[in-house]
């Protein structure tokens, strides 16, 4: 695996062992995370904080990921199936019981000098409201 295959496998290692640390490692200081249906969001501290409000509200695990470099190593694309559990109420969604979810998702990457320097996220949010018990 490339270089930067390694670096995503490494984020993606860590995200399943709930190792903030370990995967704010592989981000540059200045990140742009563009969240699934909403803003980007820059730096470090905020990828930071959005760790902090998954971690209050979900418990996840991702399966069967498959990582794809691309040729210059500069973009990666990751595909993956999430393995869920709504523990607490996150703002703007609904009321949270402990309900679990299974859902594809997917990633887009860029990589700069050994770091993450972007993180585009994607995952069906109907399907993951239908799966909670929610109206969509």
């Amino acid at each position: 695996m490339s270089e930067s295959g390694r670096l995503i496998q490494r984020y993606y290692d860590a995200f399943n062992r709930g190792d903030w640390a370990a995967m704010l490692e592989c981000l540059d200081a200045e990140v742009a995370h563009d969240l699934n249906q909403g803003p980007r969001e820059t730096g470090r501290d905020a990828f930071r904080q959005f760790l902090e409000r998954m971690d209050r509200s979900y418990v996840e695990r991702l399966e069967d990921i498959v990582i794809l470099p691309s040729a210059d190593g500069h973009r990666v694309a990751a595909e993956y199936t999430v393995h869920g559990e709504y523990r607490a109420t996150d703002e703007g969604l609904p009321p949270a019981t402990g309900q679990r979810y299974v859902l594809p998702g997917g990633a887009f990457f860029e990589v700069a000098e050994g770091r993450i320097t972007r993180v585009t996220n994607y995952y069906n949010l109907e399907e993951w409201l239908r799966q909670v018990g929610a109206e969509a």
